[in-house]
């Protein structure tokens, strides 16, 4: 069959993976069929995507039924294909994946956080479901990355930056490192071609020095390994771009200083041989302190496996060795894949819902979470950070994020232990609740049945979700009176700093909306929200205006005497001398700023505009953006300049001249002559060596800066010197 669908074949039969291949084919005929005519960007036609997805699940070793969704995943979408369709002829699972995957496609990809979250938190739900929705969606997203040179330009760097916020660090956290590098690499290429290229040039120049080096140890260790009669696959193990681009702008190093570009990697049969190997190593080179990480005792949450450690070779030169069983190299590569319990004939898998824990811990905390940068802040812990390996002191293993506290600990074992927590012991030593957990290190944590319960402060101690969320639960629960009033009086203030009543904008069916919006079921747990800190109240209102917007038509008028109110408001009973020398007229003491588009100093004919909750805008009466603003005359307002003799004023002057030697001293001397400071200069010369400067200087009035310009055109070698005025 064409389109690569025989590749497909022989990949199934490769990797023993247990299919109906007469449905198979019926599937691939279906999509052949429902996408006739229909040609990719590349002017490929469609099925050739279908069947390359469906190939990089069979790679990852998927079953059966989830390889033929992957054939079929457009057709609902793109096609007369229906979900009955689907169903009738292929069955509930593999209808039920199509949907799925369809459902995620049509979820639109913002920079807005709170876009963002909304999205996110459907397709962590559709993970929950079924995690093969997933699968296909990374294969999907893969297969589109490698052929991203055929998109426009934005669209390269919007898939590209999609892929690195939201599907990389899914692949990473499900243990697929196969489409993980694979996609981050791609997409590196697109965010920075400069720095991608320029790093693929710098490794290519090492490369031979790179290759010489690594066959010696191989060679080395060969010899060595066989020697104690150990069956061993040891390969040169191929480092990715991104995260050598990553730890250089990360941690500020070059790429001499990254140590595992260097790296090989050691296979065996079993678990014991990994650690006769790794004393092996131990023996021949001299290891790195603090460079040896035991993934084998303590597995990562995503499964993986392996023991690392960096070395010191004779030459001086450092690399890296890791080393696996063949069975945690399999599952180093594919991930939850290794585990999958679907696969047809197989044995399910027991700790396949332990591994998924995480994802449902996850969509239960968000429940409760109605900020967005909260949200996105918890899913960086969740997705990004490395662990740390700690002991209870019956010796259960427990991992946290990188950077944990005891209070992390504490609420890890069960919430109920962080609530009542009053110290720790860590390695049979008292230490304080901000101590950073190290590998290895035995927490004992000490609870009182009088504690009164966790403070506010530890919020900006916790590094973990799992216990910044237990400890948010704890202080919504008991304090959810107070927040209710405190949140009303927070909407209160906010109202009348707008201009607002309260029962202008809190009509019930206004609330019933916002609180949809925001998955809150009463006005009192959104007023608890927001005497909690988790809502802010400036965003409910501006929710609110919008629909007041619609049902009156404007809130300009509203807008207006609330920005009027707010600046005299600002007023004190007796005027003062204006910090700014500038006299605003039947206000006194209010917030006022020279506009820096235009520069205005005194002696300029100057006029006001009252701005949005930022006081009273100056700006020159010739300034172009005062026609842009024309249309709503009515904030204007009268404003004039206070004689004091003791306000400066920024200006900036343009000095054009023949470039030569001592100009710039020349130039700044003249300055100097009015006492006047000069508080930056900028200065180039182009290639008819005409010397450039950029001056600014603070000054008293107009009349002083006319005397310094012309004074400054007196200087030799100077033809053009003006007031920047914009």
């Amino acid at each position: 069959m064409p389109y690569h669908f025989e590749e497909l074949i022989e990949l199934i039969d490769k990797n023993k993976i247990k299919c109906d291949f007469d449905k198979l084919r019926e599937a691939f005929d279906l999509s052949l069929k429902a996408h006739a005519g229909q040609q990719r960007e590349s002017g490929e036609p469609f099925i050739i995507h279908p069947v390359e997805v469906a190939k990089i699940l069979a790679e990852l070793e998927l079953d059966c039924t989830t390889i033929i969704a992957a054939l079929l995943h457009d057709t609902i979408e793109d096609t007369t294909c229906t979900y009955e369709m689907i169903r009738d002829n292929f069955g509930d699972d593999v209808a039920m994946l199509v949907d799925g995957v369809t459902k995620l496609e049509q979820i639109p990809y913002s920079p807005k956080k709170e876009q963002q979250v909304e999205n996110l938190r459907k397709m962590f739900l559709a993970m929950s479901k079924d995690i093969r929705v997933i699968l296909i969606k990374l294969a999907d997203r893969l297969h589109n990355l490698r052929t991203l040179r055929y998109m426009p330009p934005e669209k390269q760097i919007t898939k590209a930056q999609e892929t690195l916020e939201i599907y990389a660090p899914i692949a990473h956290r499900l243990g697929i490192f196969k489409l993980k590098w694979e996609m981050e690499d791609i997409s590196l290429r697109y965010i920075d071609p400069e720095g991608y290229y320029d790093l693929v040039e710098k490794i290519a120049q090492k490369r031979k020095e790179r290759e010489e080096f690594i066959n010696d140890i191989i060679n080395h260790l060969q010899l060595k390994i066989r020697e104690l009669e150990i069956d061993c696959h040891i390969e040169g193990r191929p480092k990715h771009f991104y995260s050598i681009y990553r730890k250089m702008k990360e941690q500020n190093k070059t790429l001499d200083q990254i140590y595992d570009i260097f790296a090989v990697r050691v296979i065996v049969n079993t678990v014991k041989d990994c650690y006769t190997v790794l004393g092996l190593v131990h023996e021949l080179y001299k290891p790195i302190p603090g460079r040896f990480k035991d993934y084998i005792a303590m597995p990562k949450p995503n499964m993986y496996q392996s023991l690392h450690t960096t070395l010191m070779s004779p030459s001086g030169m450092p690399f890296e060795v890791q080393i696996r069983t063949w069975e945690m190299h399999r599952v180093a590569e594919v991930g939850i894949a290794a585990h999958w319990r679907y696969k047809e004939g197989g044995v399910p898998s027991k700790d396949l819902d332990s591994k998924l824990s995480w994802l449902r811990q996850l969509l239960e905390w968000q429940k409760e979470m109605r900020d967005a940068d909260e949200f996105m802040e918890t899913l960086k812990i969740d997705l990004f950070t490395d662990e740390v390996f700690v002991f209870t002191p019956k010796g259960d293993v427990i991992n946290l994020p990188v950077g944990s506290t005891p209070i992390d600990f504490a609420y890890a074992i069960h919430s109920a232990i962080g609530n009542k927590m009053i110290g720790a012991k860590v390695n049979g030593k008292i230490e304080p609740l901000g101590y950073e957990l190290k590998n290895g290190d035995i927490v004992e944590i000490l609870t009182s049945s009088s504690s009164r319960g966790p403070s506010r402060d530890w919020l900006n101690i916790v590094k973990s979700s799992q216990a910044r969320n237990k400890i948010n639960q704890w202080f919504k629960k008991e304090g959810k009176e107070q927040n209710i009033i405190r949140g009303k009086e927070i909407v209160e203030k906010e109202l009348k700093k707008q201009g607002f009543e309260y029962k202008d904008l809190f009509r019930d069916e206004w609330i019933d909306i916002v609180l949809k919006r925001y998955n809150f079921l009463t006005l009192d747990d959104l007023f608890a929200a927001i005497g909690f800190g988790s809502m802010s109240a400036s965003k409910i209102i501006s929710r609110l205006k919008e629909e007041y917007r619609k049902a009156t038509g404007t809130i300009e008028a509203v807008q207006q005497q609330a920005d009027y109110e707010n600046l005299r408001l600002k007023s004190s009973k007796k005027p003062s001398k204006p910090e700014t020398g500038i006299i605003v007229k039947g206000i006194d003491n209010c917030l006022v700023r020279l506009s820096r588009c235009c520069n205005p100093v005194p002696g300029d004919s100057i006029v006001g505009y009252v701005t949005r909750g930022r006081g009273v805008s100056v700006h020159r009466s010739d300034c172009p953006n005062i026609r842009n603003l024309e249309k709503e005359d009515d904030r204007f307002i009268e404003v004039k300049w206070h004689t004091a003799s003791n306000v400066a004023y920024s200006a900036d002057i343009t000095v054009l001249a023949n470039d030569r030697t001592q100009l710039l001293m020349d130039i700044t001397n003249s300055i100097s002559e009015f006492k006047v400071p000069l508080t930056a200069i900028n200065a180039r010369t182009n290639r008819d060596n005409i010397a450039i400067m950029n001056l600014t200087i603070e000054i008293t009035d107009i009349e002083q800066l006319d005397n310094i310009i012309k004074r400054i055109k007196k200087v030799p070698g100077v033809f053009e010197t003006t007031r920047n005025k914009k």
